[in-house]
């Protein structure tokens, strides 16, 4: 459901209070107007810079800045009923219910408005009420402009700076103008309009090649939000083999476009395990190219919080912002280190109780999210992560066999700027079984230094003398690895 949607059944089913948790403070207040001219209420906004001000009236209310003034103001105007009901929007209100005086007076309030058409709408950028007040209170996360309204701003946005600055080129097809629309999902408001500043400042342009710009800009906001970390995808050239999980992901490569079949639902998601350093962190980030989807990681470990339903809440958040954020793919590493199968005793039942959440929010999504996890150890993994319809498929990742580990030579050299034709690299990986794609990588890097030290070219023979060296986990892990092979065989599908 849409936020204005939500909002608007909401304040018709008559909730007195609705906190409205969004970082979007100009989209939601401009939502939140339009609201109250469909229902024909009055719109009042505060703000302790502002005071009590009513939308079709110039000035604010006498001595309403402090929050207690405001709320016996708010109290007179219910109470009177002369104007007919309203909607009062109050800005960062919940940190004023800290004082003793304002709780009461809003209880107070609270109780005059239940089963009215007054409507009390908190906005602030994190959820916090007392616990007197939450049995009267809607929760929504979110307010984030949709597709058509980001259009609507790119247009206007461009047009302003065009005016201001005639060189402005914009060279942009349908689309070229969709994928970008998509990746600036999740934004605020402002956030669009700075990070397009920043588009075309760098060159007076503003086309297809802008979208890096726009995933480095996501980047930074999310990974200083901390849970959802925002990452770049790889193209399938950059990863050897997995010619299973690449004609899977090709079959379904239309997907999540816009004008797919609307007779195929979008895959669910895929679990990646297998042997440790085998490359399905990088086979996540080239499914996610080949759908064309923005990348997330959800970091598990964030999640937990030392105080009591901290960590159910976060992942809840979390949640909502990955909804918000769709349609993307949602990756999630080592997922059984975050829903280890646990009896619940060690934790007080936390674990259990999220696991319990998320595998419910996999079953009933609607969003088009397309989940990708790895895990290292099946053992760990909970049977209900495993059964039929969490994933669509699940895909066991083994050691490279010579002709992979050839061309993971070749790709790790190219890598460098080298030329692999000037390296034996059937010798090489001749000389690097069993080891993993992660070892081989290592090699090439300790024969570079190894070479560099020596103040000769890097050859054959250096990477060979690091594969000599190097005890693979394959052989220091050899019971653990053998066994996952062995539980692998017929429950998986090779990758």
């Amino acid at each position: 459901m849409l936020i204005n949607e939500e909002l608007r059944l909401l304040i018709k089913s008559k909730y007195p209070v609705v906190f409205l948790e969004s970082i979007d403070e100009e989209y939601v207040i401009g939502q939140l107007k339009l609201i109250a001219n469909q229902l024909d209420l009055i719109f009042y906004q505060w703000s302790i810079t502002g005071g009590l001000q009513r939308a079709d009236r110039v000035g604010s209310f006498y001595q309403t800045k402090d929050a207690a003034a405001m709320i016996k103001m708010v109290l007179d105007l219910v109470k009177s009923n002369a104007t007919g009901p309203g909607l009062f929007v109050l800005k960062d209100f919940d940190r004023h219910l800290k004082d003793g005086m304002v709780l009461r007076l809003f209880k107070d309030l609270v109780n005059s408005i239940r089963n009215t058409m007054n409507t009390v709408v908190i906005v602030a950028p994190e959820y916090q009420l007392p616990k007197d007040i939450e049995p009267d209170a809607a929760h929504i996360v979110g307010g984030y402009p949709n597709q058509q309204e980001i259009r609507c701003l790119i247009e206007n946005t461009l047009g302003e700076l065009q005016r201001h600055a005639p060189v402005l080129k914009v060279s942009l097809s349908p689309a070229d103008e969709e994928k970008i629309i998509e990746s600036l999902q999740g934004l605020s408001t402002q956030q669009i309009r700075s990070v397009l500043n920043q588009c075309v400042m760098a060159d007076n342009t503003f086309n297809i090649a802008d979208l890096g710009t726009i995933e480095s800009f996501k980047k930074k906001i999310f990974d200083n939000e901390g849970m959802l970390e925002f990452c770049a995808a790889e193209i399938k050239e950059t990863i050897a083999n997995f010619d299973n999980i690449k004609r899977w992901v090709a079959a379904r490569k239309g997907a999540f476009a816009p004008n797919k079949s609307v007779s195929l639902p979008p895959p669910k998601g895929v679990l990646l395990m297998g042997v440790q350093g085998c490359g399905k962190s990088s086979a996540i980030k080239i499914i996610a190219q080949e759908f064309a989807l923005p990348l997330y990681r959800l970091e598990l470990g964030r999640l937990y919080s030392q105080y009591i339903g901290q960590t159910e809440q976060n992942l809840r958040k979390a949640l909502l912002v990955v909804e918000k954020l769709c349609p993307l793919c949602l990756w999630i590493d080592e997922i059984e280190k975050g829903f280890a199968a646990s009896d619940g005793q060690v934790d007080g039942g936390v674990s259990q109780r999220v696991l319990g959440a998320f595998l419910t929010w996999m079953q009933e999504r609607q969003a088009r999210c397309f989940l990708a996890a790895t895990a290292n150890n099946v053992y760990a993994l909970s049977p209900e992560l495993l059964r039929k319809g969490r994933f669509d498929e699940i895909f066991f990742v083994d050691l490279p066999d010579a002709k992979t580990r050839e061309a993971i030579f070749q790709i790790q050299l190219g890598k460098r700027g080298l030329n692999p034709r000037k390296f034996d690299c059937r010798l090489l990986a001749e000389s690097s079984a069993d080891f993993s794609g992660a070892e081989i990588e290592q090699a090439v890097i300790s024969a570079l230094y190894s070479a560099s030290t020596r103040r000769e070219s890097l050859s054959s023979d250096h990477v060979i003398e690091q594969t000599r060296t190097t005890k693979p986990l394959s052989v220091l892990k050899q019971e653990e690895i053998s066994a996952l092979r062995e539980w692998a065989k017929d429950r998986t599908i090779a990758a």
